[in-house]
């Protein structure tokens, strides 16, 4: 039985709003200590990064991490591109998935589970336009459905 404490820094809403999320995946990702801090403050922006395998390793790419209000000259690149600690089985994996046609990966959270930053990683797949509205009349149906259910007269 374990008991992982789990702690959401961020999750990307855009990314379920634009993408079919087909699997998704936890990995680890290098850091230094002032982004940690910045972390635990709750600065980070998700809103247009992905994920990249570049010569077997997994790289988050457009992720913005501030600098920490209370560090020096050695104060982090807000925008520099960080590594993901993967399997090696398991970027061969996202590898042979990306190739296929319409696949990325995106971060879709970023966690701290047991004290170490965790990224769950999606490979999803762009929703179409039509497919964005289908998806907003269904959400607005089942509220108005729920609004209803709840009206007690």
């Amino acid at each position: 039985m374990t008991t992982d404490k789990i702690k959401t820094i961020i999750r990307n809403k855009k990314a379920y709003h634009d993408y079919f999320v087909e699997q998704s995946l936890e990995a680890g990702i290098a850091l230094t200590g002032t982004e940690v801090k910045s972390l635990r403050q709750g600065k980070v922006n998700l809103l247009d990064a992905y994920a990249e395998v570049r010569r077997g390793e997994v790289w988050l790419i457009g992720s913005h991490i501030n600098e920490y209000t209370h560090g020096n000259r050695e104060n982090h690149d807000p925008m520099r591109e960080r590594k993901l600690l993967l399997n090696r089985n398991e970027i061969r994996k996202l590898d042979a998935k990306v190739k296929e046609k319409g696949f990325t990966l995106v971060p879709l959270s970023l966690y701290f589970k047991n004290g170490k930053v965790k990224v769950e990683l999606g490979l999803v797949r762009g929703k179409k336009l039509y497919d964005k509205r289908d998806t907003i009349a269904k959400k607005d149906f089942l509220r108005d459905q729920d609004r209803q259910h709840s009206i007690k007269y």
